[in-house]
């Protein structure tokens, strides 16, 4: 990948943080709205797209087009542990709201065979059989 291959991508909310996060750092905005507002910022200065959570993906795309962007940590197959994030969706849920990068860490990273569990989220979502 040469750097004119590379995109530019913001984070907008972290999908750890609640309303309530956000209030003690002196936003006192949802944080779908801040999300929005910020997504809009990078669409403005060119970037490819940001870093949200799936809950705000089709909104930030019905406000910044389609071909924005979305990278969304907090995915969480069914059944599994939160940990620290708070805003999260399932791989089928992700999918069906449009999000174009899906981040699945600890799920995987942490399970006794990553192998096999991502075989499962692959296959839960229909990417194999």
């Amino acid at each position: 990948m040469s750097f004119c291959d590379s995109l530019l991508i913001a984070v907008t909310i972290l999908t750890s943080m609640v309303q309530a996060d956000l209030h003690q750092i002196g936003i006192t905005q949802l944080p779908a709205d801040r999300a929005l507002q910020l997504a809009k910022l990078a669409k403005e200065c060119e970037l490819n797209g940001v870093v949200c959570s799936a809950h705000e993906v089709a909104t930030l795309k019905s406000a910044c087009g389609s071909d924005f962007l979305s990278i969304t940590p907090g995915i969480r197959p069914i059944g599994a542990e939160a940990y620290d994030q708070r805003r999260i969706m399932t791989p089928e849920q992700a999918i069906n709201v449009g999000v174009d990068y899906m981040v699945i860490g600890r799920p995987i990273t942490h399970s006794a065979d990553p192998v096999l569990t991502l075989a499962q989220i692959n296959r839960s979502i229909g990417w194999i059989k």
